[in-house]
């Protein structure tokens, strides 16, 4: 698959295979699905370590299915019911540029694009964008049935940006102007007891090998919730995605369409 909709940039080495999310090597990336905003989003990852990090760098990985029955009843009911809202605002400062998330900067095709795509976008004043994209938290795996946590509700949520960071980031983009940010489907704000009770959820439901140099790991996208932890040292983990399957494809709980 080729990416698109990407948050940061990547390295790409061939067609389909790509450098890990450029992310600072001292915070650990949250658990979250693959491309799980997206409407259409790979089935299966393939990673492969190039150069073993010398310390930590692991990439953990937790059983959707497992993790959802660890959350509180009442909090997935909700977003089963409301689905969640990604609000991402698109700029040449931070984060990925138009041209990288969507492969072009042609307004034309980025529209065309985002309403093939259930999102709906605003054109900013000064020339970035704004998209707001509902989708349904758990869906159903398309080959097993199970009931899947599916979603980026606590990795692009504002509380896991680190504190200093994010207060940076409001004072010059306003809380509005984030980069990304994640809400319930109707809207509401997600608050960071909830952000809290998820990532610890995944924590207690984790698990993790050393990479080495040479090794490959295969994974389930919609099973299984992967993370990245902080490092010393040079790491080289490359990412394929393959097996394309559309939200529509895994029975979710929440109608995803044009208005979304």
């Amino acid at each position: 698959m080729i990416e698109r909709e990407a948050f940061t940039s990547r390295r790409r080495y061939a067609d389909g295979v790509y450098s890990s999310s450029k992310w600072p090597p001292n915070q650990p990336m949250c658990m979250h699905h693959e491309q799980s905003y997206a409407f259409e989003f790979p089935s299966l990852l393939l990673f492969a370590c190039v150069t073993a990090p010398t310390g930590g760098g692991a990439t953990p990985v937790a059983e959707s299915p497992t993790v959802l029955h660890a959350l509180p009843a009442a909090l997935v009911e909700r977003f089963e019911r409301v689905g969640w809202l990604l609000v991402r605002n698109y700029n040449d400062d931070i984060g990925a540029s138009l041209a990288e998330a969507f492969g072009t900067d042609d307004r034309r095709a980025v529209e065309g694009y985002c309403r093939a795509n259930a999102i709906r976008f605003e054109w900013r004043p000064d020339g970035g964008l704004r998209t707001w994209q509902r989708r349904s938290a758990v869906v159903h795996h398309p080959l097993t049935g199970r009931r899947c946590w599916f979603n980026q509700i606590a990795f692009l949520n504002e509380w896991t940006i680190d504190p200093e960071v994010r207060e940076y980031l409001v004072e010059v983009y306003g809380q509005d102007g984030l980069p990304f940010n994640t809400r319930f489907g109707d809207g509401e704000p997600i608050g960071a007891d909830v952000v809290q009770s998820i990532n610890e959820a995944y924590e207690a439901n984790s698990a993790r090998e050393p990479w080495q140099a040479g090794d490959l790991m295969l994974v389930d996208n919609v099973r299984t919730a992967h993370a990245r932890e902080a490092f010393d040292g040079p790491r080289e983990v490359v990412v394929a995605m393959a097996d394309a399957i559309r939200v529509t494809d895994c029975s979710p709980t929440i109608e995803v369409g044009a208005n979304a």
